[in-house]
């Protein structure tokens, strides 16, 4: 069985619904998920498990959030090369930039990607939730 982390940061609750759905989607399919905060995740933690699903939401300039998530991402570094990862968060303008700046450095980290990152405007519709379900699913059979 997989143990999946899904490590998120979420303003408005839109991000954590995603979240949410992605602990369920990895649960669903035979894996172990552990639903965490970014202030409750740290290099030991990423050791501890097989997959993490991060989700962040676009901030500012169409970038993570800076306080909390950032620093927690930042520091993981090396313990995400050759680390089965999946990315997913929302925004409310923009193109995704974001995203794709983040899926770069992750590549740059040498972190597989199980799958393209995950990005919805605004709130996660149902189509958006069973996407964020089938990423779960797709991290605990990687």
């Amino acid at each position: 069985m997989n143990k999946i982390a899904v490590v998120y940061w979420s303003g408005t609750g839109n991000t954590e619904k995603m979240a949410r759905a992605v602990a369920r989607g990895a649960e669903q399919a035979g894996g172990e998920s552990l639903l965490l905060s970014c202030s409750d995740f740290d290099v030991n933690s990423a050791a501890s498990v097989d997959a993490i699903a991060f989700g962040c939401p676009a901030m500012g300039d169409e970038e993570l959030e800076d306080s909390e998530f950032e620093p927690m991402f930042d520091s993981l570094g090396e313990a995400l090369k050759n680390k089965k990862i999946a990315l997913f968060g929302s925004y409310g303008w923009g193109d995704g930039e974001w995203m794709r700046r983040w899926e770069e450095r992750c590549r740059d980290l040498g972190a597989v990607q199980v799958s393209g990152g995950l990005i919805c405007c605004e709130e996660p519709d149902e189509n958006t939730i069973q996407q964020c379900e089938e990423l779960g699913s797709a991290l605990a059979k990687a």
